[in-house]
């Protein structure tokens, strides 16, 4: 059995492919469906655009390359806006596919059984839109909360001066609550885990096999959130291999570093087994 899974986050739509167990590939397209939510809780119509041409693209390559079914959800940039089926209905008309759009709670667990099947731990997944923290111990979920907050969120918001972004989320970070995760291995899923990985590694070429397992320490990323809030993002475009990210990753990796802060975490492992696999574990059951 083939199957494809789309995800359309706030920043970008992803495709994977997957077969017998194991997945094959995946795809992305930075799109920013999620532009402007921070001022306005509404989805832009050239964004929906450009997003839902993205996905009608992936599920033709998909049905070209053997799916049988093709699979879309959609997190919190549709989720949060005030209307969801602008953008659906485009997606529907392009391609004929029906988006599920996933709570918060749903993203959460699907990012933990994506990055860790059954194992105990946590997951850290910094969105463009949101940012989800999970915890499970002895097979069950004992904390779990998704933040609207995002990368995308960020640039809207504070831009790329440090210390605004710093007094963004800084602002934001109370809803997690009091909790010290100190004790627990914590796994970083989402773009900006993997974009910062590919940098540590020195890649030109994202290799997904590179990155996956890289650790992170929350020295290590603070250190990364200053130097690309300091670069313009033509020099970070010119020195690594981050492109139409490269106005976002100073944020994003500000916050990844308050979120591990936040919980008393020293150091992630990435995964890039994220909630793309989780989709099939908990919505599909396979």
């Amino acid at each position: 059995m083939t199957l494809a899974i789309i995800d359309i986050g706030s920043n970008s739509v992803r495709l994977m492919m997957w077969a017998d167990g194991k997945t094959l590939f995946k795809k992305l397209k930075t799109t920013r469906l999620g532009e402007g939510l921070n001022s306005s809780p509404v989805l832009l119509p050239q964004a929906c655009r450009r997003t839902a041409e993205a996905v009608a693209e992936f599920v033709a390559e998909a049905r070209q390359s053997g799916a049988e079914s093709v699979y879309a959800f959609a997190t919190a940039a549709v989720r949060s806006a005030e209307n969801p089926q602008d953008f659906t209905e485009l997606v529907k008309e392009l391609c004929g596919l029906t988006v599920d759009v996933v709570s918060g709670e749903e993203e959460a667990e699907m990012g933990i059984a994506g990055a860790l099947g059954n194992s105990d731990g946590g997951i850290i997944d910094v969105g463009g839109a949101s940012t989800e923290v999970t915890v499970r111990k002895g097979g069950k979920v004992v904390y779990t909360h998704s933040a609207n907050i995002g990368t995308v969120r960020i640039l809207d918001g504070a831009g790329r001066d440090i210390n605004k972004i710093d007094k963004y989320i800084g602002e934001r970070l109370g809803e997690y609550g009091a909790n010290d995760f100190s004790a627990c291995s914590f796994k970083g899923v989402g773009g900006t885990a993997s974009r910062l990985a590919a940098v540590k590694c020195g890649l030109k070429v994202y290799d997904a096999t590179v990155i996956d397992g890289m650790r992170l320490t929350v020295e290590e990323v603070r250190a990364y959130a200053e130097r690309f809030t300091e670069m313009s993002a033509e020099e970070i475009r010119a020195t690594t291999l981050l492109t139409k990210s490269a106005d976002l990753i100073g944020g994003g990796a500000a916050l990844l570093a308050a979120v591990m802060r936040k919980f008393n975490i020293a150091e992630i492992e990435v995964s890039e087994s994220d909630n793309l696999e989780g989709y099939l574990h908990c919505k599909l059951a396979i």
